[in-house]
């Protein structure tokens, strides 16, 4: 097993070496509008995902995939000549599919963005159901309590104890 520190610098060496080689290499008309978005290298240093996108409707993606498959070798010997390793790892294109999630996403949140500013605009023109305040009572917010309002049966009291000015217990 390889470092995976090392796996990782090479699959970022074999995205480079594959990008470079589809551009002056590869004569295949397919391939022109393809970038190689990232790479990835099995720890055994045995195998290389190679992800990438192309920029079109569905024909031209099915087309540049089927031209991927048919340069399949002719990348991979670019690869192990510009490499320095034992064995020149086997190559596997996969299509991208971050582009067009993200594109789905931004949709999403742009669909999302509309329809709040639609809900706070019916929250700005909206008035109350009932009063404005449901907790409002009927005692003026004047009137003052004094300890004549209270009788003594209205406190905790024994005997031998009496109540000061603020009804404390003495």
């Amino acid at each position: 097993m390889a470092d995976p520190a090392r796996a990782a610098k090479l699959a970022q060496r074999i995205k480079v070496v594959v990008a470079e080689a589809l551009g002056r290499k590869v004569k295949d008309p397919r391939l022109e509008g393809i970038t190689v978005t990232d790479a990835r290298v099995t720890n055994d240093l045995q195998h290389a995902t190679l992800y990438y996108t192309v920029f079109g409707d569905q024909a031209v993606q099915a087309d540049a995939a089927k031209g991927l498959e048919k340069a399949k070798g002719v990348l991979r010997q670019e690869v192990g000549r510009n490499l320095s390793i034992r064995l020149t790892p086997t190559l596997e294109f996969v299509s991208d599919e971050v582009p067009v999630i993200a594109s789905n996403l931004e949709e999403l949140l742009r669909e999302a963005k509309k329809r709040d500013a639609e809900v706070a605009a019916l929250a700005a023109s909206a008035s109350h159901a009932g009063d404005a305040d449901p907790y409002k009572s009927d005692a003026s917010a004047d009137v003052d309590i004094d300890e004549d309002d209270f009788d003594e049966e209205d406190f905790d009291v024994t005997d031998g104890e009496e109540l000061d000015e603020d009804g404390n217990k003495q």
